[in-house]
């Protein structure tokens, strides 16, 4: 389960980061989880509730956007979502797609006090 270890590594940034910023409570965390990342949402937030369970973070609410993996064909400009690995642009049939969004796995913010 990597959601484990990715629950980690976030957890360190927030942690430097209110260390940094002079807060003591974390209330909230809001992600962006791209489709092509294998995160299973639901495992991150159960791994994310267990880890700061005990701690001054406990209580802190996880707020997951997923982000569904999305492509631009380079011939037309379309942007469309990838569904099945189909890298064919829905309005021209181009087959040059860059992929734009679906690979993130970011902390947009942090809410603490």
């Amino acid at each position: 389960m990597h959601e484990l270890s990715i629950t980690k590594s976030m957890l360190r940034i927030i942690a430097r980061e209110m260390k940094s910023n002079g807060v003591k409570r974390l209330k909230k965390v809001h992600i962006k989880v791209g489709e092509l990342t294998a995160v299973e949402p639901e495992a991150l937030r159960f791994c994310f509730e267990e880890s700061i369970r005990s701690t001054p973070m406990e209580g802190a609410l996880l707020e997951i956007d997923d982000v569904p993996l999305t492509g631009r064909c380079k011939a037309c400009g379309t942007e469309f979502r990838i569904e099945a690995f189909t890298n064919i642009c829905p309005d021209c049939g181009g087959n040059e797609i860059e992929r734009i969004a679906g690979t993130e796995l970011d902390i947009i913010s942090i809410e603490a006090v």
